[in-house]
């Protein structure tokens, strides 16, 4: 179990994250929503240790990891996916996998880069810079989080950010196979689908949770519907 007990997050006397306590179990798929600039990747950015908190705790598994560095995290099984990937200029494909875990072979990084829809042979030599396309970068850093054998919490901020629709269909079916693996998924997102997909739902408004629970219970309260322009009365639906 991952807990949080009145976390908070201030930068230059801003409440980014104000006094947050939530837990999350194995096996279910999280899903943190809610405005831009509402403290949700913050949020996010605070489990893994990409940020350090300014009060409140952080226990896994009954431990306290408050003050761990990312990569003590990143130990205990913590793993982080950007919304935008980094570039590495110099390095390759099979570079990044191979420094992601450094018990994986080369078919190990054929599998993994298969497993997210790339043949391995057309990508393990290739560098990791601007001509592969948003889709491929965000594939390629999947591949590199799941090569981490000892993950147990995934978090992904704005996994559908930039992608192609073959890409998002790829992320959509991984989540789906960690969540089998009881794995416990944490997912920054506005996209309805990937709500959908969801066990539970946080959304996160001016640092706060303002709503939490069963996707069941809280997706119909964030979807309101909108009367179209022009268009004899047609409506459409909207995430609030």
């Amino acid at each position: 179990m991952l807990e949080l007990k009145n976390l908070n997050y201030t930068i230059d006397n801003k409440k980014i994250v104000n006094d947050v306590s939530y837990s999350f179990e194995k096996g279910n798929i999280y899903i943190i929503t809610g405005p831009n600039g509402g403290g949700k990747t913050s949020l996010g950015k605070l489990i893994t240790g990409l940020y350090q908190t300014n009060g409140g705790s952080i226990t896994y598994d009954g431990k306290d990891i408050t003050k761990l560095s990312i990569s003590d995290r990143a130990k205990m099984g913590i793993s982080y996916a950007f919304q935008t990937p980094v570039y590495f200029k110099g390095l390759t494909v099979g570079n990044i996998l191979s420094l992601s875990s450094k018990n994986n072979d080369l078919k190990t990084q054929y599998d993994l880069l298969a497993n997210v829809g790339l043949c391995g042979r057309d990508y393990i030599d290739r560098d990791l810079d601007d001509r592969l396309s948003g889709g491929e970068i965000k594939r390629i850093e999947l591949a590199s989080v799941l090569a981490k054998p000892k993950t147990e919490i995934y978090i992904f901020d704005e996994p559908e950010a930039g992608i192609d629709l073959w890409s998002f269909k790829e992320i959509i079916r991984i989540f789906k196979q960690l969540r089998k693996q009881n794995k416990t998924i944490i997912i920054v997102s506005h996209q309805e689908r990937i709500l959908m997909l969801s066990d539970y739902i946080l959304l996160v408004k001016d640092g706060k949770i303002a709503k939490e629970g069963p996707t069941s219970e809280i997706l119909p309260t964030l979807i309101q519907p909108v009367k179209l322009k022009n268009c004899n009365g047609c409506i459409r639906k909207e995430l609030i």
